[in-house]
């Protein structure tokens, strides 16, 4: 009777253990967390040589960026920890998953795609969308996790954010009007009348588009409101500019990779003013120049607006054509630590 009874406890705890196994974004500890950022230093901050794969770590237990004890490279991080979900498990025909980067590991890339990066990942009950601005990155599933050595030397920025089942038809089509460059993915039958659009982008075709751009509205896995502005590359404009700064109503501070012969000088011809961020200081002091940068982020000058927008786009003549997007809150922790990192910008 004991021995019968320690059977059912075992059996009952595996069950337990496996229904909490949920898709999700995971915390430096391997925990289910709603969203975190995480900004990759740049191997050179104002001439001080570092490693490459130091990162700040950002999530909603965390009031600041904090020095993550870990390194970018490494699968202990909440960026490792978060992508080995796909790793281990992207044989499954219970999950979809899809990586997407306009520069894709081991393969050529060609510019008709958009300029967008991200990886998403999702069971029927919920799953992860992480967008970021790493080249080359992450590797094919067959590969397990790793870091580029391309990307240590510029500063990157990658956000992660869980979202229940209900929200992916809606980022399905986000996904259409990014026109993403697909390099690996898998749409079970289960999932294919839900998420028909993302889909047929797995099956290497073009979704048809009702217009040129599209704003929708996210909610988190914990109720957090995100906007995603996606446009196509029928949209040709600035995003910055022409739209996320009008729709939100707020002047906004700028921080892109600021490298290329192309780059676009801060705006303020329309009603709402857009202005390049040239110098980035985070905790530690961290300090370096937005050329050192490869992120791509903004925030609202005014403090009491407190947006913050994440995404693929550089302030850059040759990308107005291009699809890409990015994803904005009014959160006040990202907010506050990005707003802080602003250390200098150029006005119009």
């Amino acid at each position: 009777m004991f021995m019968l009874f320690q059977l059912c406890v075992c059996i009952l705890l595996f069950f337990i253990g496996f229904s909490e196994a949920v898709i999700s974004c995971l915390n430096e500890n391997g925990q289910p967390v709603d969203w975190f950022i995480i900004y990759k230093l740049p191997i050179y901050k104002m001439d001080v040589k570092g490693s490459g794969v130091d990162y700040m770590y950002l999530d909603p237990s965390v009031v600041d960026f904090q020095m993550s004890k870990h390194i970018v490279n490494s699968s202990k991080g909440a960026l490792g920890r978060t992508l080995t979900q796909l790793y281990s498990g992207y044989t499954s025909n219970s999950s979809v998953y899809m990586l997407y980067n306009d520069a894709p590991p081991e393969l050529k890339y060609p510019s008709k795609y958009g300029h967008t990066k991200g990886v998403l990942m999702f069971d029927q009950s919920r799953g992860f969308w992480l967008t970021h601005s790493v080249p080359h990155f992450p590797p094919f599933p067959e590969r397990n996790y790793s870091y580029p050595s391309t990307g240590k030397y510029y500063g990157q920025t990658l956000l992660c954010i869980t979202y229940n089942y209900t929200q992916f038809p809606q980022i399905s089509w986000q996904l259409a009007y990014l026109n993403p460059r697909m390099y690996n993915c898998s749409v079970p039958g289960a999932f294919r009348q839900d998420i028909a659009v993302m889909a047929q982008i797995c099956d290497g075709k073009t979704p048809a588009l009702k217009n040129r751009r599209s704003l929708q509205k996210l909610k988190s896995v914990r109720g957090q409101t995100f906007l995603s502005f996606a446009k196509s590359r029928n949209y040709v404009d600035d995003i910055y500019t022409g739209w996320v700064a009008q729709a939100l109503g707020t002047d906004l501070l700028v921080e892109s990779w600021l490298h290329q012969a192309h780059q676009l000088p801060s705006n303020c011809s329309l009603p709402w003013h857009v202005m390049n961020i040239n110098r980035v200081c985070l905790p530690g002091p961290q300090m370096f120049r937005s050329y050192e940068d490869h992120s791509k982020w903004c925030v609202s000058y005014a403090f009491k607006d407190q947006w913050i927008c994440l995404g693929d786009l550089n302030r850059d003549s040759g990308q107005a054509g291009r699809g890409g997007g990015l994803i904005c809150s009014q959160n006040t922790i990202i907010y506050k630590a990005f707003r802080q990192a602003m250390a200098g910008y150029k006005h119009c």
